[in-house]
């Protein structure tokens, strides 16, 4: 009768730590990343012991049951929408590699941010994002020296739309061109007809902000069409301390001389070159790169995120804060969705697959689990009194 109370005992014990392992789950419903426990227990048995008739015997007998740990369900959970552009998540297999220091945790999913010395880090820790390296190794991101994008000189203005024919004048204003150090003119392109003389035939005149005449040009067109030999004008200048400027003006796609009035429609559709950008944004493209865009326009990708890959996620251990730490063999270092790796997905993070229901299921089992057991105790208890209570009554 001794051995069924440390039977009884045995499953109020296993079933307390059940009942821990879902309140833990049911708990962590809302935490992103959150991975839910799975409760298991398994039974014990003895040789003899435990109050058995067998004493000495080589029989088994059963010793009740013992909680078996929590083994922990890396299935998938929902990619939620986020607000944030360093909001990760991955579509798939994979975890997320983050440094401090020589120390390398692991999670799923995670908001990061552009920490005060340049480095991706996760929120409310002191954790760094990774990207692969030259040798395809996991390493800090540092953005502390690409905060600025050089200037790039301007080399090409392109015009489209139309030339009146019967126009006197076209101006096109506001053309931003830059020099090597990023200094920036506003030129004004200025046409008039050379006259009756020369049909089809205009006078380019190039003029900076100052006023100062940069470049005089003709223009000439056959019928409406603008004639190859002329269609592209090229404009030099010597800007003060920076390289001699090269600029090509041209008119050679889509730029038309149909009458229309005096009214002409003639713009500057693009133009290259950019001044110095200050870093405005970081995010992560579809192919899992790091993208930086600059105020110039300018973009540039910084590296291709790293994600390890385990053969027995199982063998992972939790340190919190959705991070894990590897416990067993290397992991395989991948960058997203190549050699069978899942993808990453920037402004999503990933829910906890908590699955409500089941662990509800799984709560009355337990708690009839226990009350049996507690029976079991109490029943046990009874007899053990009845037991003494012979020698009184003798």
């Amino acid at each position: 009768m001794l051995g069924a109370v440390y039977i009884g005992l045995s499953g109020m014990n296993a079933y307390s730590r059940g009942l821990q392992t879902i309140s833990n789950n049911v708990a962590n419903l809302t935490s992103p990343g959150f991975k839910a426990s799975s409760v298991n227990f398994r039974d014990v048995f003895t040789t003899g012991g435990l109050g058995s008739a067998f004493s000495g015997s080589t029989r088994s007998t059963g010793g009740g049951v013992a909680f078996a740990g929590a083994g922990v369900d890396f299935k998938q959970g929902d990619l939620r929408q986020s607000n944030g552009d360093l909001d990760l998540g991955i579509q798939g297999a994979g975890f997320l590699i983050l440094k401090d220091g020589d120390k390398t945790v692991y999670a799923r999913t995670g908001q990061f941010a552009v920490g005060d010395k340049g480095d991706l880090v996760l929120q409310e820790t002191a954790w760094k994002l990774t990207v692969l390296n030259a040798a395809r190794e996991p390493e800090v991101l540092n953005l502390d020296g690409r905060r600025t994008a050089p200037p790039k000189a301007t080399t090409k203005v392109s015009f489209s739309d139309n030339l009146s024919s019967t126009a006197t004048e076209a101006t096109v204003s506001d053309i931003a061109v830059y020099d090597s150090r990023g200094g920036k003119q506003v030129w004004k392109v200025r046409l008039q007809p050379v006259g009756s003389t020369s049909p089809n035939e205009w006078n380019v005149t190039v003029t900076d902000q100052t006023g100062r005449t940069v470049n005089t040009s003709k223009l000439r067109f056959i019928g409406s069409t603008v004639d190859p030999s002329s269609a592209k004008i090229t404009v030099t200048d010597t800007p003060a301390g920076a390289d001699p400027l090269s600029v090509v003006l041209d008119f050679s796609q889509g730029v038309t001389s149909f009458s229309s009035g005096t009214t002409s429609t003639l713009r500057a559709a693009s133009t290259d070159g950019s001044g110095v950008g200050a870093l405005t944004r970081v995010s992560v493209n579809a192919d899992g790169q790091v993208e930086l865009a600059y105020s110039n326009g300018h973009k540039e990708t910084a590296g291709a995120v790293a994600l390890a890959d385990f053969r027995d996620p199982q063998q992972l251990e939790r340190i919190g804060n959705g991070l894990f730490e590897n416990k067993g063999p290397a992991a395989r270092i991948l960058a997203s969705g190549t050699d069978g790796m899942g993808k990453i997905v920037g402004q999503r993070l990933e829910a906890s697959n908590v699955d409500l229901a089941q662990q509800f299921g799984e709560l009355i089992l337990i708690q009839r689990g226990f009350q049996a057991s507690s029976q079991v105790v109490s029943v046990s208890n009874d007899m053990i009194q009845q037991l003494f209570g012979i020698r009184g009554q003798g």
